[in-house]
């Protein structure tokens, strides 16, 4: 014991400890982590949240993962790193800027590109920490000194470096695709960044006559506007319906333009009529079968989603307006064959919400399938590991389907493209450094790309660019592979696949050794959270109701591997009653320690006045830290707070501080208090250090509260099982107590007795073995299941209640406290309207039209209410028979 204990308050209040607490840890630097190969390294970088961004409930369960795994192998004894920062977000950190200018009545256009970046930048300064305030207010362990920034300097000059290296090998280039593009942000957007809506619209049956008038083919088409670029009509080539058709030639309606009839995979023949109007320049499954066939792309709709010059008589007409048009001159020319009513889903911008066009555009892309191959091989290889395994698939079906990654974004906030063209002569220079002249002619007639590049190109450099790559720092050397990557199923495409490309080129190795991919918090219905939706849980609300630990706690009791959590109020104010039972066994535990100076372990292990429930729990505690450490090890996060939950709650607040109350108060003798006393350290020493990585925050103040050693628990090594406290008799016995105590209680409650009114006597018919448990520890018995008196007896005494073990009967006398006569009418009615629903269930169970009819889980509950009917029919007799004798 290093310092004083000091008293608990009465009532535990999260707020002033939270405060508090993490103020103390960042002072001492608890978190920092600096290069020492004396130690093994365990590195987690943090998934960069957008730098616009306030903590959501996805934010909180991610990030309390991760702490509490980095607080476990701190107190593992491993130089933990979890590096922290922030991503720049391009789009959403523009548009934020973009709407206050709009407030003046500006454009960033009427202000010029570099006074946007200026503000842009200023208001990152005065907001931009919002989301890291946050998440210190959670409890996050982070080397706060190495925060990093997608845009700062170090990270700048690695992406460059990326870029230039990649171009250089030629797996950057320039080139026309399909890419989603946001009429209203003017940019294109990677696949995350849309969102896709259910929406009700039409579905559009159009004849395409054929060139000799011989009929026509009928197409279905959702948007009649891009008739007006159609360059095919496409039949699946194992479709018997057309295969006579194939070769021919159709008139495009509207436009006139003679185009073929051609076979092509991509075509389902189960949509519409099985004929599907090609339209390259507007659908990126078009393009492909455009670039297939040879096929020439029509471009009629421009950036802004207005029709453009190659629209004809549409030109300048909006998107939606030019539908409209075309369906009624569609009709007109009875070209309209019919029009049915069809829910398809719509991607749009995650930003504004307009809704996307694929645009076909100039814009520079990675080519991506020579990276992607050693990305499936290592992966294949077991050089990372998936938890849960079943996210391995999702990662190798992207693979395999990979198509080239457009980079460049029509933004001026991020990374701008390194790309100089020469005005002169054409060349294109790319390069580390600006350059001043056309590297080819010389010329100084050279411009800049205005484009920027996609978020993700620079967040995928993150697991090395954080550590100082492109230079060869210690950090690098000492903490690169990172150990661990926790993150969200969804961004598996987007962020994983590209780190592991990127690491595996410019740094020879994996970017880190597991990926652990966590579920989705849902509401308590298993809705996906949403505003629209009003049933948003905000993780800065509940922390300020029940604290940053009661928040940690459930999420992490409600994790299962490869299981969706389903979040209520309720739930968290279930573990927030769980944090004030450990405040108060603590408080009482204190009580009774006083100024007790003890170590805890090798006292109680060498004291012979250890009774069976000390022996019980130590060896209860000891199981504990078996188990939580390979829960821990599996990152079965939920299995491990669970069993903390049921060991702190059941077994040593219900049962062992009860059975020790005797003991504490001085009824058993001094040598037996100083037993318990140091039972009492001992367990909850290992139970605050069990708990810490979940909730940091009220063990810190226990720990102290105990005056346990050292200056924080957090440098306190994890707790290590000691084979000496095994000990399965004790648990083979204390199991016997508690059947006992609990098949009393119900007895008790069967009668109707109060909780105050102690009975005359319980008597035991137990097997020899099992009757010297009882005997040794009969005054536990009597305490718990509040009875006078114990008793062996060969026969059941006249009117009591039974109880039937394993072991052999319990007969509670009940003859004095209750009126056993009304007693007996009561349970007679009660036997009759069991066995009348009994009859009910039978019935029912025994019909067939029932059986086959209903719902499986109703057939289910049906049964269940059986067995319970039955089970409650059999103690009813039995304890009619027993107050009848």
């Amino acid at each position: 014991m290093n310092a004083k204990r000091i008293a608990l308050h009465k009532s535990y209040d999260p707020n002033p400890i939270e405060d508090k607490w993490y103020q103390r840890w960042l002072e001492l630097g608890l978190f920092y982590a600096d290069v020492d190969l004396s130690r093994k390294p365990f590195c987690i970088v943090i998934p960069p949240p957008n730098v616009t961004g306030s903590l959501h409930m996805g934010h909180a369960l991610n990030n309390t993962l991760q702490d509490v795994v980095c607080r476990y192998k701190r107190m593992c004894g491993y130089n933990v790193l979890w590096l922290p920062g922030t991503d720049h977000a391009g789009i959403a950190t523009q548009n934020v800027v973009e709407r206050s200018l709009a407030k003046e009545g500006l454009s960033r256009q009427e202000v010029g590109r570099e006074a946007f970046i200026k503000m842009v930048w200023e208001w990152k300064e005065r907001y931009g920490s919002r989301i890291i305030s946050q998440l210190k207010r959670l409890g996050a362990s982070c080397d706060w000194r190495r925060e990093r920034f997608t845009m700062d300097e170090g990270l700048s000059k690695a992406v460059r470096a990326v870029f230039v290296r990649l171009y250089e090998k030629g797996l950057i280039y320039k080139g026309k695709y399909i890419i989603n593009w946001c009429p209203r942000c003017q940019t294109a957007l990677s696949d995350l960044e849309v969102e896709y809506k259910p929406e009700l619209g039409k579905l559009y049956f159009v004849s395409y006559p054929f060139l000799d008038n011989d009929g026509a083919v009928i197409v279905a088409t959702t948007r009649p506007e891009t008739i007006l670029g159609d360059v095919a009509v496409a039949v699946h080539p194992k479709d018997e319906r057309y295969r006579a058709m194939i070769g021919r030639h159709v008139r495009v309606p509207l436009t006139g333009r003679i185009v073929p009839i051609i076979e092509d995979d991509m075509v389902d023949p189960d949509f519409g009529t099985g004929c599907v109007k090609i339209t390259p320049a507007h659908d990126p499954n078009d393009f492909e079968v455009g670039l297939r066939h040879g096929l020439e792309p029509i471009s009629v709709i421009d950036s802004r989603g207005v029709m453009n010059g190659s629209a004809g008589s549409y030109t300048g007409l909006d998107r939606y307006e030019a539908r409209q048009r075309a369906i009624k001159e569609l009709e007109d020319a009875g070209l309209l064959v019919k029009v049915e009513d069809y829910e398809h889903s719509v991607g749009h911008c995650y930003r504004c919400h307009t809704a996307i066009e694929p645009f076909l555009s100039e814009q520079w892309f990675v080519r991506i399938k020579p990276l992607a191959e050693p990305a499936m091989k290592v992966v294949k290889e077991g050089q990372i590991e998936w938890i849960p395994e079943q996210w391995v698939n999702t990662y190798y079906q992207w693979l395999d389907n990979v198509r080239d990654w457009c980079i460049s974004r029509q933004l001026w906030w991020g990374h701008r493209i390194p790309a100089w063209t020469c005005g002169d002569c054409g060349h294109m220079t790319v390069s580390m450094e600006d350059p001043s002249s056309c590297d080819k002619c010389g010329s100084a007639n050279i411009k800049q790309d205005e484009d920027v590049l996609d978020t993700w190109f620079s967040s995928a450099l993150w697991p090395f660019s954080t550590l100082g790559w492109p230079d060869d720092t210690a950090e690098l050397r000492y903490f690169y592979p990172t150990s661990l990557l926790v993150t969200g199923f969804d961004i598996i495409f987007f962020w994983v696949a590209r780190m592991i490309m990127m690491g595996l080129e410019f740094m020879d190795d994996v970017p880190f050794r597991q990926v652990y991919v966590h579920a989705l918090v849902r509401d308590e219905e298993g809705q996906k959270m949403s505003k629209s939706k009003g049933n948003v849980i905000d993780p800065l609300d509940v922390i300020a109701e029940y604290g940053a630990d009661a928040l940690r706690f459930t999420l992490c009791s409600l994790t299962v591997q490869g299981r969706d959590i389903f979040l209520s109020a309720q739930r968290i104010e279930t573990y927030r009653f769980f944090l004030n039972k450990l405040w108060n066994a603590c408080r009482l535990a204190l009580i009774n320690l006083g100024d007790y100076e003890g170590d805890g372990v090798s006292s109680a292990l060498a004291s012979s006045a250890l009774r069976l429930h000390d022996r019980w729990i130590l060896s209860k505690i000891n199981q504990t830290i078996k188990e939580v450490t390979n829960f821990l090890e599996g990152y079965f996060f939920g299995e491990a707070s669970r069993l903390l939950y049921d060991f702190t709650w059941g077994e040593l607040c219900d049962w062992y501080l009860e059975m020790a109350k005797p003991a504490l108060r001085g009824d058993e003798g001094e040598e037996r208090r100083t037993a318990s006393l140091e039972t009492l350290l001992c367990v909850f020493r290992r139970l605050l250090l069990l708990l810490h990585p979940f909730v940091p925050f009220v063990t810190e103040e226990l720990w102290h509260a105990f005056a346990f050693e050292g200056q924080s628990i957090e440098t306190v090594p994890w707790p290590q099982d000691m084979p000496v406290l095994d000990d399965p008799k004790a648990a083979e016995d204390i199991a016997l107590l508690q059947e006992s105590i609990r098949a009393i209680r119900n007895l008790r409650a069967q009668s109707r007795l109060t909780p105050q009114k102690k009975a005359p006597r319980a008597c035991f018919s137990f097997v020899p073995e099992a009757r010297c448990v009882v005997e040794e520890n009969a005054d536990l018995i009597s305490l718990l299941a509040s009875v006078e008196e114990i008793r062996f007896v060969e026969e059941k005494p006249h009117r009591s209640l039974t109880a039937v073990l394993p072991q052999g009967n319990i007969y509670l006398e009940v003859g004095e406290m209750i009126d056993v006569d009304a007693e007996i009418g009561r349970l007679e009615k009660l036997l009759a309207e069991t066995c009348k629903e009994m009859e009910r269930s039978e019935r029912k169970l025994a019909d067939e039209s029932f059986l086959s009819k209903a719902p499986e889980e109703v057939v289910e509950k049906e049964k269940a209410r059986l067995h319970e009917a039955a089970s409650q029919k059999e103690w009813i007799e039995r304890n009619l028979a027993s107050l009848k004798s």
